[in-house]
């Protein structure tokens, strides 16, 4: 949270953190109300401008128009209208008519999507624009877009209803149960308050009947230049150049001579806690939220800096101890923590959530008071506090190395929230230079403080939500008088904290040696082969001073394992990770490491054992300390933690069960990839299958072999400190005397992947509360091995393309979905499989269900359309743009360069040599990029996706009585099946659904 602004000339940016010298503080120093380090003013109308020049990312730009607009100000007539004027923002202006802004969007490659471009809150709406800048014009025209949405746009009675549709999906996707929940204790929040009744979404009844006139009134009424700012941050020459551009394009648009002030919605507070009892059949679990109502702060004076600080450390401190506690015997929750949220203008919370059990959402609730209670008693201890303080310093550390490297965005947002809310943007230097000289200050008894802010009579709301009702409010009444009894007895004991070792690695290994080096001056990255057999793989960068990302893998996994094993061996992982995979239990670990930026994790997957992680350059010892802990430690089975985890994994199955979408995506997995039981989710009954010897034994196997593993390194790394830890951690592993998981192209085995050979289709039936359709399409495709590569990426530039299309069609011209989306799935391009790929492009998007077949029909013809017809010009030149925009974005971040160097090693043509298949794989990106015309991809629709042949159509739909059920079914013959079949088949279809359903309730 970047604040404070002061004079910092006496502080050069090529000083380290860690020299920076501490300063007296003056608590009563006021900051500057003017932003810190971006041009900042106001033209006569009124609007507001921020400019700043910063390189990241390279020629493009971070633009916005801020309005302080939000859903609050509308009329009971109007309950939604702001967020469908911001919808329309897009659709037409007086200068861009029939969705051409974001065809002008497409085309420069700067994408359009779902919450990507604008956002509507209570108290502002956002429009965004993320834009190269490399053509001079292309910097005056978005500018040019933001200007006209500021006071043209059109909201004509056509406009709106081709909007309508896309409206109300947005809204039917959030009527799901998290909808629900959290619309619920939204309202018992904001009680006695407008904001209680102007959710941004709106009504439903209004959404569909409100008139193009009351959208104009609101806009005419409210959107003013007074009300906006406009923020352009990016890679320009100069700023000068760019507020030139604001005024030519906002400058000649007049300031309205009486507009209406934004009035203030004060949100009252109460002494008693509100109850709220929530039953959900649907949730995903049951959960306990505690919100706590107090003023925003303001941060003013250094004062104010410094109680904001502690406030800061009061939740971290407090979220380690419910960490602590979720990992303890028979704990009262899985997860628990306490955040804080800027509600509305001028009022946050803190809100503490937590999941639990079924039935356990009573004993959560009183745990987590006690908690609180705890620290109003008997304080946090300065071993407690001197670990937060170690994290604080860790973090402000980072973002001052990082000062220079920000992206625009982030910058961006930070200019949006000092318009809206008034927050003070200082430089980084020196809130870096404050934080050091102010955290060693703050000792734990001021830290503990805070708890007398957390009473239940201060505007407290508690919210219980259950699948199923097991209390009633009554209770939640009774658990509280229950610790206010116990606190004002003093019966709660002090928290009793655990021992921490100091080191992670108790003796150091002996140190490996390099037996082989190879540079790859193409990727820019050495290759070491280590004596252990470890090959290293490491590209040094200055993309960002404080990053390190690193993955090593091995083939061979879950896929080698018969059903008798599979169960254990693939919980082996989760097991395994809460018992310590890195030699300490996670509680322990975590204060171990607390400071420290370092992350390292590992997953067991179907063919590779992966581990990967990030770290600061500073930190690196310590990471890889840790990756020779997950290659020396073997688990063992302990009791308390298996129960914990089965009971969290049964309470997961039981979650997914409750969601109406479960049944139909296990039903669309089983048509696409068949029912072996790698492909369906975990059930009640395979958790009885596991063994948890069994999962641990396999575990231990997973991370044994250096040899057989492949590590790439990507950051700042600077050679000379970071070979001999290399050598030291990662060749000090040693090779077990007999092999562990050898595979090669002979002995991996594929998963049984079975996909559809004819035209299937099936709407999936499901019983849920509110309305809810998804639509899936699945094509399956077949890679042949002689074009491979070239293969792979006109898979990708096909599914660009048709998310692209389907958008406009279905989105733009039909105005009946929120969004779409189209990936590919590829199974086999390793090394270690032989044979042609396989795999499928999948298409989703969720509609209205009483138009969901003809949105299909709609779909499969457009992809037909282009088969016989092919692409246009514009939409090949479209899709290029945006994925060439998508390159140069990545070769500026190190997790673009990881992945291509692992794609390089995990690809099919690897044959030793990655700087080879690196090339190779460049050159087919070039070669297939050179050769996109609409013939050639209207060529790879035909070959790639044969509509023709087979392809699968899922519907999610409402269970419905049969009668109407079987009334739909005749609408699936336009695509040439028999009716005679179709009858037949939708009987056998009512037999086994009404067993399964019948089953499922015994």
């Amino acid at each position: 949270m970047p604040f404070l602004s002061a004079d910092n000339s006496q502080i050069t940016r090529k000083q380290s953190f860690r020299s920076l010298e501490m300063v007296k503080v003056d608590m009563d120093k006021e900051f500057d109300l003017q932003p810190f380090g971006v041009d900042y003013g106001r033209l006569e109308n009124g609007l507001v401008y921020y400019v700043k020049c910063n390189p990241k990312p390279k020629k493009r730009a971070a633009l916005a128009l801020a309005v302080k607009v939000g859903s609050v100000l509308e009329e009971e007539d109007e309950r939604g209208v702001a967020h469908i004027v911001e919808h329309l923002a897009f659709s037409a202006t007086k200068k861009y008519t029939n969705h051409n802004i974001v065809k002008f969007l497409e085309s420069i490659g700067a994408e359009f999507g779902p919450c990507q471009n604008a956002v509507t809150s209570f108290d502002e709406t956002v429009y965004k624009l993320l834009v190269p800048i490399d053509k001079p014009e292309l910097l005056s025209e978005a500018i040019q877009v933001l200007a006209e949405f500021s006071s043209e746009i059109r909201l004509s009675k056509d406009d709106l209803e081709k909007e309508r549709g896309a409206v109300m999906e947005e809204y039917r996707d959030n009527r799901n149960a998290s909808g629900r929940i959290l619309d619920a204790y939204w309202t018992s929040m904001m009680e006695g308050s407008k904001y209680a009744e102007r959710l941004p979404i709106g009504l439903e009844n209004l959404i569909k009947t409100v008139s193009s006139q009351t959208l104009k009134q609101f806009y005419q009424k409210w959107y003013h230049l007074c009300n906006m700012a406009v923020i352009a941050v990016g890679d320009f020459s100069d700023t000068k150049s760019v507020i030139e551009l604001i005024r030519t394009h906002f400058g000649h648009k007049y300031l309205a001579l009486d507009p209406p002030p934004i009035p203030h919605f004060p949100v009252p507070s109460h002494e008693d806690p509100r109850f709220s009892y929530f039953v959900e059949p649907e949730a995903s679990g049951s959960a306990v939220m505690i919100s706590y109502k107090m003023q925003a702060d303001e941060v003013k004076t250094v004062k104010d800096y410094r109680e904001m600080l502690v406030k800061s450390m009061f939740r971290i401190a407090l979220n380690r101890r419910f960490f602590k506690i979720s990992r303890r015997k028979d704990p009262p929750y899985f997860s628990c923590s306490i955040a804080a949220y800027v509600l509305v203008r001028q009022l946050k919370a803190y809100i503490m959530t937590s999941s639990c059990k079924e039935k356990g959402t009573l004993e959560a609730l009183e745990s987590m008071l006690i908690e609180v209670a705890r620290v109003r008693l008997h304080g946090f201890s300065e071993r407690e506090i001197s670990v937060v303080r170690a994290l604080l310093m860790s973090r402000i550390e980072s973002a001052y190395l990082e000062r220079d490297q920000m992206e625009s965005s982030s910058l961006r947002y930070e200019y949006s929230q000092h318009f809206t809310d008034n927050k003070p943007i200082v430089g980084i230097e020196y809130e870096a230079q404050l934080q050091k000289s102010i955290l060693p200050e703050i000792l734990a008894s001021e830290v503990s403080k805070f708890a007398e802010k957390l009473w239940t009579s201060c505007s407290c709301v508690i919210q219980i939500v259950e699948p199923q009702a097991s209390a009633r409010s009554d209770d939640l009444k009774n658990i509280v008088m229950k610790i206010n009894k116990l606190e004002k007895e003093r019966s709660i004991s002090p928290w009793d904290d655990e021992h921490i070792p100091e080191e992670i690695v108790n003796s150091k290994p002996n140190i490996g040696n390099i037996v082989q080096q190879h540079e790859h001056v193409n990727i820019g990255a050495t290759e070491l082969i280590l004596s252990n057999g470890m090959r290293v793989c490491y590209k040094c960068t200055d993309f960002f001073n404080d990053q390190v990302l690193f993955t090593g893998f091995s083939y061979g996994g879950l896929s080698e394992l018969p059903e008798s094993k599979y169960f254990s061996s693939a919980m082996g992982s989760t097991i395994a990770e809460e018992i310590g995979v890195f030699g300490h239990r996670p509680s322990v670990l975590m204060d171990m490491l607390a400071g420290k930026r370092v992350d390292v994790d590992m997953e067991v997957r179907a063919y590779r054992r992966t581990f990967y992680g990030d770290c600061s350059p500073f930190y690196l010892e310590t990471a890889l300390q840790l990756v020779y802990q997950l290659f020396t430690t073997n688990v063992t089975p302990d009791d308390e933690v298996i129960k914990r985890v089965m009971q969290v994994e049964e309470e997961a199955i039981l979650a997914r069960e409750r969601d109406p979408y479960t049944s139909f995506a296990n039903r669309a997995r089983e048509i696409n990839y068949g029912n072996s039981y790698f492909f369906r989710p975990f059930r009640t009954s395979d958790l009885r299958k596991v063994n948890p010897l069994k999962a641990c034994e396999y575990f231990n196997t997973c991370f044994k072999d250096p040899s057989t593993f492949t590590v790439v390194i990507v950051g700042n790394i600077n050679p000379t400190v970071a070979l001999p830890l290399i050598l030291q951690y990662l060749g000090g592993i040693e090779k077990p005397p007999e092999p562990i998981f050898h595979f090669n192209c002979e002995y991996i085995k594929g998963l049984p992947f079975k996909f559809p050979k004819t035209i299937t289709r099936e709407v999936v039936s499901s019983p849920m509360i509110e309305v809810q359709c998804m639509v899936r399409l699945c094509f399956p495709i077949e890679l042949k091995k002689g074009t491979l590569e070239e293969e792979i990426h006109y898979t990708g530039f096909l599914s660009k393309l048709l998310e692209t299309k389907l958008l406009q069609l279905l989105r733009f011209k039909h105005g009946q979905i929120y969004s779409a989306s189209v990936s590919e799935f590829i199974d086999g391009d390793l090394p270690c499989l032989t044979g042609d790929i396989r795999g499928d492009v999948r298409i989703n998007f969720s509609c209205d269900p009483k138009i969901s077949l003809k949105l299909v029909d709609i779909a499969l013809n457009e992809i037909l359309r282009l088969q016989e017809e092919g692409p246009s010009d514009q939409d090949v030149t479209t899709i290029l743009e945006i994925e060439q925009r998508a390159h140069e974005n990545g070769l500026e971040e190190n997790y673009y360069w990881l992945n291509r160097i692992l794609c390089s090693y995990q690809s099919r043509i690897y044959s030793g040599d990655v700087g080879t298949s690196f090339k190779i794989l460049d050159e087919g990106r070039s070669k297939v990029r050179k050769s996109l015309t609409p013939l050639t991809m209207q060529l790879a629709l035909q070959r790639i996706m044969p509509r023709k042949n087979q392809h699968t159509v899922v519907i999610l739909m409402p269970q419905t009585s049969w009668s109407k059920r079987l009334r739909s079914i005749p609408q699936w013959t336009l695509h040439g099946i028999d009716p005679k079949i179709l009858a037949a088949i939708a009987g056998l279809t009512i037999l086994a659904l009404s067993l399964r359903r019948y089953s499922q309730k015994s």
